[in-house]
């Protein structure tokens, strides 16, 4: 059974850095495309970011480019998040997900707070 666990997330003011990482347990990491998605209560889940399996492809929502870099290292079964130039609208709670073959998302972790102050 795979498991994703974030980890990064806090309190930062606006302008600032944070790096989530999400760890994933099992042999498979490798062969699956992964994202990044981010949800505020009461809204819809939303996507952030996606990376290939070798990382050589990524993929972003427009709210982000530019400031949000998704990168992963398979060695260590992980991915991140490297987000800079934080505003205060992106304040949520931010989960890593594994894309299926289907191309649905079918394994989630269980999310990090980020809160952004201005």
């Amino acid at each position: 059974q795979v498991q994703l666990v974030e980890s990064g997330g806090g309190l930062v003011q606006a302008g600032g850095s944070l790096r989530l990482s999400c760890a994933a347990s099992g042999r498979t990491f490798s062969s699956y495309r992964m994202g990044w998605f981010r949800q505020a209560p009461g809204k819809e889940r939303e996507f952030v970011a996606s990376i290939s399996w070798s990382g050589g492809v990524t993929s972003y929502a427009d709210s982000v480019k530019g400031r949000f870099t998704i990168s992963r290292d398979n060695a260590k079964n992980t991915v991140y998040l490297q987000m800079n130039g934080l505003k205060p609208e992106d304040t949520d709670v931010y989960y890593c997900a594994r894309r299926a073959p289907s191309n649905d998302y079918d394994v989630w972790g269980q999310g990090t707070q980020v809160t952004v102050s201005s």
